[in-house]
């Protein structure tokens, strides 16, 4: 009797993997390298060797814009989702779109995810774009990042590309996409964000 309770104190029920969906440009999809070198598969890696079960799905589409990101939303959570993580705007600051209208796109995405799946957890990526923008711009872009997550209670990764942005050693040629070493940092970047809401 006392093996029986002994056993039953080990063995573990079957717990269903958190599942993380990462929604974002060619960043997320990994620009120039396999799907496996990508960040968010590094992430699924790291997390699941320190025992947090999560599967993670890569929404990563290049050149997407937040207006883009809207109109394929809808495919896209059709699965249940327990961690949205959302890197999108990049792009829309490199055209010089307007920002409210960024901004405007970010948080229709984030109200239709709610929406859809009120216990999900919100993660928005920051995003910042090079100077020749004008220092206005440049300072009002940074800004939309950090007033989206406070404004919908969601957690902030102040900077996605932290310690990658500008280092040639960390990119591909094109100088703005990381290259395999590259993800690797910004996958550490995520997991320090990502690992407490687990």
């Amino acid at each position: 009797m006392l093996f029986l309770v002994l056993l039953l104190g080990i063995v573990q029920p079957n717990v269903a993997p958190k599942v993380i969906l990462f929604y974002g440009d060619s960043l997320t999809a990994g620009y120039g390298l396999s799907p496996e070198e990508a960040f968010p598969a590094q992430v699924e890696k790291k997390l699941n060797k320190n025992e947090k079960k999560v599967r993670v799905v890569n929404a990563g589409l290049s050149g997407e814009t937040s207006a883009g990101g809207v109109t394929r939303l809808d495919w896209v959570i059709r699965q249940h989702i327990d961690i949205f993580v959302l890197e999108l705007g990049a792009n829309d600051g490199l055209r010089g779109l307007p920002l409210e209208q960024t901004e405007k796109n970010l948080q229709q995405i984030i109200d239709r995810v709610k929406a859809k799946f009120p216990n999900v957890k919100i993660v928005v990526a920051g995003m910042m774009v090079p100077p020749n923008m004008g220092q206005e711009y440049t300072a009002k872009f940074r800004k939309i990042f950090p007033d989206i997550a406070k404004k919908n209670n969601a957690t902030l990764i102040p900077f996605l590309l932290q310690d990658v942005a500008g280092n040639e050693k960390l990119n591909i040629e094109d100088g703005i996409h990381p290259n395999p070493e590259g993800h690797k940092i910004v996958a550490d970047n995520v997991v320090k964000v990502i690992a407490p809401l687990l």
